[in-house]
Formats: structure tokens, sequence, C-alpha cells
């Protein structure tokens, strides 16, 4: 299993800065979600960790090696990464989409333990009704889940998730979440998810991590960091907190 850290991660595009000096750790098991603002840098920090990006200055490591030395068929191995608004390009059917994920794994054609591995997937997620149906053809929000079906069929050691649900009515925001939190808890799965769901962030993460203006604002558990305070602070809305058995945050 993976340790993530992050450590001194600044970027930019052109003159314009997006993260600065950015920091934090990620542990195996553990769900860490980032929040902020739109602009804050969420997204730009998940596609450096994923590899996607290479910072200005600053690196990431797993489990203490720097991502910047592995290969690209060894982190696509590790690291599964389920971005945020990504449509489908061609038309295939959801069980090609799939399978075609397991790549860093085949050789010259699927074996059985890619078509095993692809068929468990499309169970764990519920997918059934439309592992035949053409990826042009289903709704958002499935096409949602079919990313994620995509990232966890690679069988990462770190998921990297970019607003997992932002598509998903709330039936499907729960039991996409529980099925994360499963994965971390019982897998030993390390995941790291941006959201604007500052409730639902605060049911299923372990961690939050605050983010403003391309930096780290504080980093703790929900019941300790999600307050009235540090939420005008870093997004400048007055809101109560009900506190529960989750936290529930409501604008004023």
């Amino acid at each position: 299993m993976v340790e993530v850290e992050v450590e001194h991660i600044s970027f930019g595009y052109g003159n314009g800065i997006v993260l600065q000096d950015v920091n934090l750790t990620a542990s195996e098991g553990e769900i860490l979600c980032i929040l902020g603002p739109n602009g804050a840098g969420k997204s730009t920090l998940v596609k450096i960790m994923a590899g996607i990006l290479k910072p200005q200055s600053g690196r990431v490591l797993l489990n203490g090696e720097d991502i910047g030395r592995l290969s690209m068929q060894s982190l696509s191995r590790i690291v599964g990464y389920v971005p945020q608004g990504m449509k489908s390009v061609f038309s295939t059917t959801v069980f090609e989409s799939i399978l075609t994920a397991r790549l860093p794994y085949i050789n010259w054609s699927p074996s059985k333990t890619d078509l095993k591995k692809t068929e468990e997937v499309i169970k764990k997620l519920n997918l059934g009704r439309l592992a035949f149906r053409y990826t042009n053809e289903i709704s958002g929000g499935e096409w949602q889940k079919v990313m994620l079906a995509m990232a966890l069929v690679k069988e990462p050691s770190l998921l990297l998730l970019d607003e997992p649900t932002s598509n998903l009515d709330l039936k499907h925001q729960v039991e996409v979440m529980n099925l994360i939190r499963d994965l971390a808890k019982n897998e030993k799965m390390t995941v790291v998810a941006t959201t604007h769901d500052i409730n639902l962030a605060s049911k299923y993460a372990d961690t939050i991590a605050l983010m403003k203006d391309g930096k780290i604002y504080g980093i703790d558990k929900p019941f300790c960091i999600l307050n009235e305070r540090t939420i005008k602070e870093v997004y400048g809305v007055e809101v109560e907190v009900i506190r529960c058995n989750s936290l529930f945050i409501s604008p004023i």
C-alpha cells in the first residue's frame, strides 16, 4: 500500500501562480478530502500528484520514492486518477472502456485475469446493466461511475479523485462514497479527493485539507477544522455548523 507525500510543491501557468509551497501527506487506509473555493488550486494539485503535470519546484513521493523517477507504466499501476468533467471520446462499450484501462497489465491481448478484474469492478459499481451500452449513449452520472471503474480496474494503491460526485444524484453520491470508504478501510487504499461538497466531505473524510489562494490554509480532522471561523476565512461566507454524528454546514 501507499503513503503519498507532497513536499513544497509550487506551480504556475505563464506568469500566474497556482500553487505555492504546498505540503500534505495521506496515509494508507485514509480518505483525504481537499476543499476550497474555485481557483484555489485543488485540481492542479491532484494532477501533479497523478504525474500529469510537473511541478516547478517540490516533489511528490509514493512510499518515499519520487514519482518523477517512475516509468509511466509503473506509475499507472500504482495510481488511479478520475478527472473532473472528462467526456467519452470514443464510441466503445462500457465493458471495453473499463477493460482498456487494464492496459498497464496487458501484453498482446487481454488475459483471463484482465477479463475477470473487469467483470469484478463492473459488479462492484453496479454497472452490469450498462456493460454493453456504448459510452456515448449513457448519462453524465453513469459515465462518472464508468471513469471510477476505469481507475479501480487497475488495482491502484493510490486513488485520486477530482470532484467524484459532481454529476451524481444523491443516491449515487452515497453509493460511490460508501464504496470509496470501503476501499480505503478494507483494502487499505489511499484516497485523495477534491470536492465542493463540504457536508459530504465532513461525513466521509478522515482528514480535510483546506486550500485558499494556492496555499494550504490548514489540515486536520473534519470536526477540528470545519468551523464557522475557518469557513468564513477560506470561503468568505457566514455559516452555521451543526454538530451531530457528522457535521452539517449551512450558509446563514
